[in-house]
């Protein structure tokens, strides 16, 4: 029975796409969780217009699964609601094909509905789409993109168990030890391997823009274009994260998102540039030659820092995300903003004043990025609504200055102000509160009670 598409998908989109490309055989279908996981299913080329016509039932508890796969039952998606499903629909315009695959494949995208089509409110694409429309109430449409940095590692570690930069996939050159960042030189060895994410973000319509050899050793940045659909640069975000990792397979190597894979180096980022447009379209961050900020763009900056402390856990949600936080280590230990500074939390980048934007850096690329967008621009509104001062500016290392403004010290006090903060409620909604917060709870839990070897290296023979 053909119902009506709550998410405004067409069936003449994936009837066009199918007579257009007879060689694709199946179709992956992927919803993403509290942690950015994509969850899902490989349909057959067949079933693809009922997705369009009906949708698909899937299992509410996928919301609800921890990092390891494991139902919390804590979020109330498991037994509660005897696991029973909800629909999920296509996201219009996600239709995409899946390059360097045989047979051909290709991807769409999914948000989860109730029976009834309302928004399911632990849906991670609803909470940012939630705080867009928050934005178009007053009028204001929020732009922006996120920085996609990463590592390319061996598959095998070394002989004391860590991870190691991979060799290069174009001669199989040993990789370096050393810091190469922005050399163009070092990029020549993973040049096929780039190549290839280009042609799957092409295909995916993804922008995807200059890369750079990072700071630490085997570790990239890919930057995208700046889109004034802010939903569709989330999107570009985690649907980019899966070409790289399926180009680094087809290489022989592993792309790593974790936000600190190598104790000695920095890790890596997520930071998201963000901007906000009136009705006439015009960037309301922008001031006149001569004229200083505008009290938009300071009100903002303000709502981001005042919020910034019980929001740590969606910029860093993981046991591994708190090791990036390190003194100049190029990741923020406070709250400070700043002009043109890499040291501060919230960067406003030097460059055209019809670019006027903030850059938030405090996310690590293991964030959700539908998560952080919410929560990002939530604080802006807060900010823009109660106009609130952020203070002075922070010129030099921001790293010197000794006001931490209580950013909370690890992950298990990030928890706990997550879970109080009424802010992180409104910012995400009641339902996504509850289940990214309490799923973060289980995984603590789960790496509180495991015994890892450096118990073993410091205590077995010492007490």
């Amino acid at each position: 029975m053909t119902q009506p598409c709550p998410s405004g998908a067409n069936l003449t989109e994936a009837e066009d796409f199918l007579n257009a490309h007879p060689e694709v055989e199946a179709v992956d279908i992927v919803l993403h969780d509290s942690n950015g996981i994509g969850r899902g299913k490989i349909i057959r080329r067949h079933e693809l217009l009922a997705l369009y016509k009906s949708g698909r039932h899937i299992p509410i508890s996928i919301l609800g699964l921890d990092i390891c796969s494991e139902d919390v039952h804590e979020t109330g998606l498991c037994w509660d609601h005897g696991d029973g499903d909800l629909r999920a629909w296509p996201i219009p315009g996600s239709l995409k094909l899946l390059h360097n695959t045989q047979p051909a494949r290709a991807e769409v995208l999914l948000s989860m509905y109730e029976l009834d089509g309302r928004p399911m409110g632990s849906d991670p694409r609803h909470a940012m789409q939630r705080q867009v429309d928050a934005f178009a109430a007053r009028g204001l449409k929020p732009a922006g993109a996120f920085e996609l940095e990463f590592f390319l590692l061996a598959n095998e570690r070394d002989a004391y168990g860590r991870v190691k930069p991979a060799s290069d996939v174009l001669d199989g050159r040993a990789p370096t030890y050393r810091t190469d960042v922005y050399s163009v030189d070092h990029l020549q060895g993973m040049l096929p391997l780039f190549n290839d994410i280009y042609a799957g973000a092409k295909k995916a319509g993804i922008n995807a823009e200059t890369v750079i050899s990072e700071f630490a050793p085997g570790q990239y940045e890919l930057t995208l274009n700046y889109r004034e659909d802010i939903m569709q640069a989330a999107d570009d975000l985690v649907c980019l994260k899966r070409i790289v990792r399926q180009q680094a397979r087809a290489h022989g190597v592993t792309a790593c998102f974790m936000a600190k894979p190598i104790e000695e180096h920095p890790g890596s980022g997520m930071h998201f540039h963000v901007s906000v447009q009136n009705q006439a379209g015009r960037n309301i961050f922008a001031e006149e030659p001569g004229a200083g900020w505008t009290d938009t763009l300071l009100h903002a900056l303000g709502g981001l820092r005042q919020t910034m402390v019980e929001s740590m856990l969606v910029f860093a949600p993981h046991l591994n995300s708190w090791r990036r936080f390190a003194n100049q280590s190029y990741a923020p230990v406070n709250t400070a903003w700043g002009v043109n500074n890499r040291s501060v939390a919230l960067r406003v980048p030097e460059g055209d004043l019809k670019s006027r934007r903030i850059e938030h850096r405090p996310a690590g690329v293991d964030a959700n990025p539908y998560l952080v967008g919410a929560t990002v621009l939530a604080g802006i509104l807060y900010g823009l609504d109660n106009k609130i001062d952020p203070g002075p500016q922070t010129k030099g290392n921001a790293y010197e200055t000794e006001d931490r403004a209580n950013i909370p010290r690890d992950w298990r006090e990030a928890i706990d102000a997550a879970k109080a903060s009424e802010f992180l409620k409104t910012a995400l909604g009641a339902d996504m509160h509850r289940t990214f917060t309490e799923v973060k709870a289980a995984e603590y839990a789960r790496v509180a009670r495991t015994i890892s070897n450096v118990d073993f290296d410091l205590y077995l023979h010492t007490i």
